[in-house]
């Protein structure tokens, strides 16, 4: 087994906060960790694994993951009930949301004084905006929900460009997985 030692502290470091190694990642620092991953996948993974943690591979990123017992079901749910929020919140804005596309916070402001639906959906979210005129509720919509679990990243500071990572696809991936039966879709609850 090779360890790259002198990356496997900064992979730790990344992935034990809950946040992503993505390959389109804005910062040079991220894109060289996410290689180094990729190239000692095996020998990462059964690493971590000897230290509780387990190395996840997605499409384009690297993130950890826990055994069952160590996370509780109902912070889970309530976790991806705010993901859920969120993705539906963005796909609104623009349909093309994805890995790769490019936003400001202040084109979703100006969507949102535009689009009822729109604003109807960030006022459902307040929980997780707050209070405050719709730029501070979007700005902090974007930097909590979105950069600071690693779903984008500020590319561009002169003109607040964000960008979205490969790992937003996770998010997508978990609400995609969401079956909900036939049956209990029809149903009128009592």
């Amino acid at each position: 087994m090779t360890i790259p030692g002198k990356h496997t502290a900064d992979i730790f470091d990344t992935l034990s906060k809950g946040k992503f190694i993505c390959s389109n990642s804005v910062e040079d620092g991220s894109r060289r960790l996410y290689n180094v991953v990729e190239e000692n996948f095996d020998d990462l993974y059964n690493y971590f694994m000897a230290i509780g943690f387990v190395l996840e591979r997605g499409d384009e990123y690297f993130y950890f993951s826990r055994n069952e017992v160590k996370a509780q079901l109902e912070n889970k749910i309530e976790q991806a009930y705010r993901w859920i929020d969120v993705v539906d919140f963005f796909m609104a804005f623009n349909s093309s949301f994805a890995p790769g596309f490019r936003f400001t916070a202040s084109h979703v402001a100006q969507q949102v004084k535009v689009d009822a639906s729109l604003k109807d959906k960030l006022e459902i979210m307040k929980r997780l905006t707050g209070d405050g005129k719709y730029d501070e509720r979007i700005y902090n919509l974007i930097e909590k929900q979105l950069c600071a679990p690693g779903f984008a990243e500020l590319e561009n500071e002169l003109t607040n460009e964000y960008k979205v990572l490969a790992s937003f696809n996770y998010i997508k991936q978990l609400i995609v997985s969401i079956q909900i039966q036939e049956e209990a879709a029809h149903e009128i609850p009592e």
